[in-house]
């Protein structure tokens, strides 16, 4: 099995879409030089923003015009069994950084952009299992850069 990794780093000064960056410094409140314009995002329990490849691109082959950073996520990692990604897992993501998911994500009308007619409900967890994103703490800082490995800790049967 090929190994998981991180496909894209992305930030903003605050909204959609997240630019990518090589590599970040990732410490308590997230990605350093990521902002938010809405108090509902960041924090200690959302400080990192975390989505699939791989169902972006069901969603792109569904006929949504989403992309790495355009709902807002920081990480975009391929890889993974994305069902297994949900609250508790612990993820280590290169050398030093670990982190643990804490909440799916709720989807936000600023982000329909990415979905045809605007349909950002496409990513709510309550109607379509599988294809939110997911928010995380952060347990451990360090770097991250651009194709480090991912590995799954702990949680989903671990």
């Amino acid at each position: 099995m090929k190994a998981a990794r991180i496909f894209q780093i992305s930030l903003s000064a605050g909204g959609v879409p997240k630019l990518p960056v090589h590599e970040g410094r990732v410490d308590e409140q997230g990605i350093v030089g990521d902002k938010h314009h809405d108090p509902n995002h960041g924090g200690l329990e959302r400080a990192v923003c975390i989505f699939s490849l791989e169902r972006m691109l069901e969603l792109q082959a569904a006929g949504h015009p989403i992309f790495p950073g355009s709902t807002g996520e920081n990480l975009t990692l391929t890889g993974l069994s994305w069902d297994e990604i949900q609250p508790g897992v612990r993820l280590r993501l290169g050398e030093e950084v670990c982190l643990e998911i804490t909440s799916y994500t709720s989807p936000c009308v600023k982000i329909s952009a990415s979905f045809a007619n605007g349909d950002f409900m496409q990513m709510s967890q309550k109607t379509h299992p599988g294809f939110s994103r997911v928010y995380a703490r952060v347990l451990q800082s360090g770097n991250v850069r651009i194709g480090d490995e991912v590995a799954v800790l702990s949680g989903a049967g671990r």
